[in-house]
C-alpha cells in the first residue's frame, strides 16, 4: 500500500493481512468440528481459507500453535461489564463465560488442545500464555473496580495480591468449564447466582 507521505523502505514479504489471518482462524475451528483433532491438517485449513498452504506455514509453525490461536480468539470476546457491583459483575461474566462454551467450536477446540496439551509441554505453555494469562485481566479489573467500590480490600502485598487473584481466575475459570464440558450441566442464571455468593463468601473470608 502507497503511503500519502514519504514511503519508508519496504520490507521483504509481503505486509500480514488482518483478513487472511482471521479466515485462516475460522477455518480452523471448522476443520476441527468437522474433522476433529487427530484428521486436522494444515492442508485442509489452508482450502477452507482459500490460501496457500505457505501461507499458514508462515505464521504458525504447526497444528498446534494454529488451533491454540483460533481458540484464542474466542476467547478475546469475553468482556467484564459494569453493572454496579462485583456480584453482578460476575454473574455476568460467568453467563458470558458459558455462553461462549456452548458453542461447538469453541467446546472442540478447547477440549482438543488441552487434551494434546498433557503429552505436549510445548504446547501446555502456549495455552497458558495465549488464552490463560491473556485473560486474567478480566480478574485485576474486577478486583480493582470493587476496591473502588470498597467491596473488596487493597492488598498491600504485590505478591500476595497476584496470587489472590490467580487464584479467583482459576476458581471461576475452573468451575465453570467442570460445570459447561465435563458434568454437562447448564450455568443458567441460578447457578451463576450460588456460585458468586459461595466465591464472595470466600474472598470476604480470605480478606478476614
Amino acid at each position: 500500500m502507497l503511503s500519502r507521505s514519504h514511503p519508508k523502505p519496504s520490507r521483504t514479504g509481503r505486509p500480514r493481512s488482518v483478513a487472511a489471518d482471521e479466515a485462516i482462524l475460522e477455518a480452523t475451528r471448522a476443520s476441527l468440528v468437522d474433522l476433529g483433532w487427530s484428521k486436522l491438517t494444515m492442508g485442509d485449513v489452508a482450502t477452507r481459507a482459500g490460501v496457500a498452504k505457505t501461507t499458514l506455514y508462515r505464521r504458525w509453525a504447526g497444528k498446534n500453535e494454529l488451533v491454540v490461536d483460533a481458540v484464542a480468539v474466542l476467547f478475546d470476546e469475553l468482556e467484564l461489564p459494569d453493572l454496579g457491583s462485583l456480584s453482578a459483575d460476575v454473574q455476568a461474566v460467568v453467563l458470558q463465560f458459558a455462553a461462549l462454551l456452548e458453542r461447538p467450536e469453541t467446546q472442540t477446540a478447547l477440549m482438543a488442545v488441552v487434551a494434546e496439551s498433557t503429552r505436549d509441554e510445548a504446547l501446555r505453555t502456549r495455552i497458558r500464555d495465549s488464552i490463560v494469562n491473556r485473560q486474567k485481566h478480566l480478574v485485576l479489573q474486577g478486583r480493582q473496580r470493587a476496591q473502588e467500590r470498597g467491596e473488596l480490600p487493597v492488598e498491600q502485598d504485590e505478591a500476595k495480591a497476584a496470587l489472590t487473584a490467580d487464584l479467583i481466575f482459576d476458581v471461576i475459570a475452573g468451575a465453570v468449564v467442570h460445570r459447561a464440558l465435563v458434568s454437562a450441566e447448564p450455568v443458567d442464571e441460578d447457578w451463576a447466582r450460588r456460585f458468586t455468593l459461595l466465591l464472595l463468601a470466600g474472598l470476604g473470608a480470605a480478606a478476614g
